[in-house]
């Protein structure tokens, strides 16, 4: 009996690992897709907009995920929440300053 507890044990935190696993490789997903919508809205390089994303997380106090999902539906709803806009314009803008450019304009 203690074989198959074993056994339900195992499995079950298997089972709770491989679901863990699978929203990761999702959430790297959408934070991938999100730098390439910061690359080419600030015309930054992808280390650049990794930063961009992380500082509009920190600065807005929003989870990447979820700074990643509003930034990768902005160009298709064209709805982005101000203080997701504001702080995404504010860090492209001093990345590009950083650099010696100017962003493009906003979608």
């Amino acid at each position: 009996m203690s074989d198959q507890v074993d056994s339900d044990q195992t499995i079950a935190a298997l089972q709770e690992e491989i679901a863990q696993l699978q929203h990761a490789v999702l959430s790297h997903a959408i934070v991938d897709q999100a730098i390439g919508v910061v690359i080419a809205y600030g015309g930054v390089r992808p280390e650049t907009a990794w930063v961009v994303l992380k500082e509009v997380s920190q600065n807005t106090n929003t989870k990447l995920r979820e700074v990643s999902e509003h930034i990768v539906r902005w160009p298709r709803t064209g709805r982005l929440p101000d203080e997701l806009r504001h702080a995404l314009t504010t860090a492209v803008t001093r990345a590009s300053s950083a650099r010696g450019s100017e962003p493009t304009a906003a979608p």
